[in-house]
């Protein structure tokens, strides 16, 4: 059974999370501050961890970093009302995982904690392999057969994003909604042409693409 901790100052919200979650057989525990969760997080072990921006006396932005700066590597999905990609790529950049707008419905929370948690286990540190690719997020650096590869933020952003959820397909829409953000300008030919860029930047010639077309679904990146 896994073990879920949530970090949420807003009773009724945590408590419907609470019941959802338990009710889909997930062993929760609750804690309303970032203080309480940081206690919770020193001394005890959880498989994923959902983080509300949000907290009384210590941030959800805050916790994951300092969760991250000690080490921590369990899956988080940070809880916001913020929508602006700048707030989508701080939460992200602090180290969380998945990132949820609310209001939202249970079955897609429930649908994320499902993806995080069976998560292959190819993180070694802030790095992440895949193939010959191998990408450093604190360093924000990439490299292809040992070479290093420059790509602009967004590129770097759709790659760590495909490469933390290999084998799932994810449409055009679920692209701008999670690389992007909902109420982003960002057109669906501005998406394909961004994947168009990080494939020549990426792919090695004579083997196939590592981001691949599933022709009116969306696009995967395969694990080996």
């Amino acid at each position: 059974m896994s073990k879920i901790l949530i970090v949420e100052d807003d009773a009724p919200m945590a408590q419907i999370m609470f019941d959802s979650l338990t009710a889909q057989r997930y062993e929760v525990d609750l804690a309303g501050t970032g203080e309480a969760g940081w206690t919770m997080l020193r001394h005890y072990k959880y498989d994923l961890i959902i983080l509300d921006w949000n907290l009384p006396l210590m941030s959800g932005v805050e916790l994951c970093k300092q969760y991250r700066g000690t080490g921590g590597k369990t899956p988080v999905i940070m809880l916001t009302a913020k929508t602006q990609i700048q707030d989508k790529e701080q939460g992200l950049d602090s180290g969380a995982d998945d990132y949820l707008t609310k209001p939202f419905e249970p079955r897609e929370l429930h649908a994320r904690v499902r993806a995080l948690l069976r998560r292959p286990s190819t993180f070694v540190g802030d790095t992440i392999t895949h193939r010959n690719i191998v990408l450093d997020f604190a360093g924000q650096s990439v490299t292809v057969n040992g070479q290093s590869v420059k790509l602009i933020p967004r590129e770097f952003a759709l790659l760590h994003f495909f490469m933390k959820h290999p084998n799932e397909v994810f449409s055009i829409e679920a692209l701008q909604e999670r690389v992007w953000s909902n109420d982003s300008d960002a057109l669906p030919s501005a998406v394909r042409k961004c994947i168009e860029r990080l494939r020549k930047k990426v792919d090695t010639e004579g083997e196939p693409t590592v981001i691949e077309t599933q022709f009116g679904v969306g696009y995967i990146m395969r694990k080996p």
